[in-house]
């Protein structure tokens, strides 16, 4: 097998340069059909199915990784592969002891007005570079070798985090890197025998006889070749359809008129607003893409709805966090200029909508990442006053972790409202909620009955939760239910959950078992 491959090594880099091409094209038109948004309409379509079916959804960000890290490793293997291939095409031109590749590299000189070259290096004066930048394989091969390097290193997390906008207008780069991959076969650089020279001039039986290609005595006729059709858009077509129609759908939802109801601003930057559009439909713990024009035209952001969907509008809260929401604050701040025109898209789903199909739920916040569960607690709140006996869940429990006090302010409300509802209506047990502060005053006064900070019945603990004791004694209390973990925050948070997790949900399918669900955008 070994001397196989070093006798024919040109032919195993040709291979492996068309197995690249096609595993490349085939994970690309899975990273189409991801792109496209329609997660929410998936989840609704998956609502009755299986919960490990449906937890797959939840994962979209870790699968769209996934495919471009395919898309890299394809790509370097397609690269690679074609620089031997073009190191070959080069030493062959320039052969002169009549060997079989000279042979073949000659047709382009003899019969390349018939089309039936082989070797795209023309002459041996001709540079690999020449090559490259005047044939469309080559040039689109550059271009969208260049594009995927800037999407890539433009999607890193400090980049993503610090500057949004490179990510945003860098990773749109897409529309052209999928525009040249569909053309990037179409000049015929990877070319193979026709049909009727394999007829009359097979390879097995003829590639010894090179020598008398042509001569009357000879069965074997000069081989004649053509370039392979282009297969790339066959692989993209349908995803693109796909994407351009969903596209088509959201810029119409977006051009729907939203109307700012209510305009509210809390400490530390945060900002409420609540709205209204025609036909808005809304399920607990989803999430809208927000833009605002004056402030630019091209970002849209994710934010989490806070609104439940008992309500009559629907309403989201903007910490300060960047450029754009700082922007954003800033004109709303603004009291003698008229209120700043709004765009919205969604909701969109998340993993927050099955929150009620678990017997116990355990939320988990960090900082502004409560917001999803102001929703399930508002919408909590709206079915025990309307006396609604299909909710399933049976027991609640609820932590917010945030750094400074001003953070609490904007949800001391709800969980106000959440309190006294619960005393009159004689469940007090089934909301358990836990603050904890990880910054710290000196000059907070803990003796009063009600907490200095929130003004609530729960005091606000200092430091950070100690995650095994609270998994222990939810395990202890509730040793035969089905606990949902929710969390919106960190992704070191996140890793301890997930191990915790798997530690207390016990090997026994009848008794606790604890499955773990992060929010993603």
């Amino acid at each position: 097998m070994g001397n196989w491959v070093v006798t024919h090594w040109f032919s195993v880099l040709f291979l492996a340069a068309w197995l690249g091409l096609n595993v490349f094209l085939f994970v690309h038109a899975f990273l189409l059909f991801e792109k496209a948004d329609k997660y929410y309409y998936t989840r609704q379509i998956l609502g009755f199915c299986r919960r490990t079916l449906r937890k797959q959804l939840d994962h979209n960000l870790t699968f769209h990784k996934l495919v471009a890290y395919m898309i890299c490793f394809h790509t370097a293997i397609h690269i690679i592969a074609h620089l031997f291939n073009f190191e070959r095409y080069s030493r062959s031109r320039q052969a002169t002891d009549g060997c079989l590749a000279s042979i073949l590299s000659n047709l382009s000189h003899q019969e390349k007005e018939g089309g039936s070259w082989l070797n795209p290096i023309q002459s041996p004066n001709m540079t690999v570079e020449y090559v490259t930048f005047t044939s469309i394989a080559g040039l689109t091969g550059v271009i969208i070798t260049i594009a995927l390097v800037l999407m890539v290193t433009s999607a890193m997390e400090f980049i993503r985090r610090s500057y949004f906008e490179v990510f945003w207008y860098t990773h749109h780069i897409f529309i052209i890197y999928f525009i040249g991959l569909g053309i990037h076969g179409i000049g015929g650089m990877v070319r193979g025998q026709t049909e009727e020279s394999i007829d009359e001039s097979h390879p097995h039986e003829c590639a010894e006889f090179f020598e008398k290609w042509g001569d009357p005595d000879s069965h074997c006729k000069r081989p004649q070749f053509e370039g392979l059709p282009a297969e790339s858009w066959k692989w993209i077509l349908t995803p693109s359809i796909l994407y351009i129609f969903e596209r088509i759908l959201r810029f119409y939802r977006s051009r729907q008129k939203v109307v700012i109801t209510k305009v509210v601003m809390y400490p530390s930057k945060v900002l409420e607003l609540q709205m209204n559009k025609r036909g808005f439909s809304m399920e607990v713990g989803q999430y809208i893409f927000v833009n605002c024009p004056s402030i630019s035209y091209l970002e849209w952001h994710p934010f989490t709805l806070t609104s439940a969907p008992e309500e009559d509008f629907f309403s989201i809260h903007i910490r300060a966090a960047g450029d754009w929401t700082e922007n954003l604050i800033r004109a709303f701040e603004q009291q003698h200029s008229p209120v700043p025109r709004i765009e919205v898209d969604g909701p969109f789903g998340t993993v927050s909508e099955d929150v009620f199909q678990y017997e116990v739920a355990m939320l988990v916040g960090a900082g502004i990442g409560v917001t999803p569960f102001a929703s399930i607690l508002k919408s909590i709140w709206y079915k025990f006053r309307n006396a609604d006996h299909s909710l399933k869940t049976q027991k609640i429990y609820f932590y917010w972790i945030c750094r400074e006090m001003g953070a609490f302010a904007w949800f001391n409300d709800l969980l106000a409202s959440l309190e006294q509802e619960m005393e009159e209506l004689g469940k007090v047990g089934f909301l358990n909620y836990r603050l904890f502060l990880t910054g710290w005053d000196s000059n907070v006064n803990f003796d009063k009955a009600t907490d200095i900070l929130t003004g609530l019945k729960q005091k606000t603990s200092f430091g950070r939760p100690m995650w095994d004791n609270e998994f222990s004694t939810i395990a202890t209390n509730h040793p035969k239910s089905v606990v949902g973990v929710f969390l919106c925050g960190p992704q070191t948070l996140a890793k301890s959950l997930r191990k915790c997790c798997q530690r207390y949900s016990s090997l026994n399918p009848r008794k606790v078992q604890f499955y773990f669900n992060k929010e993603s955008f």
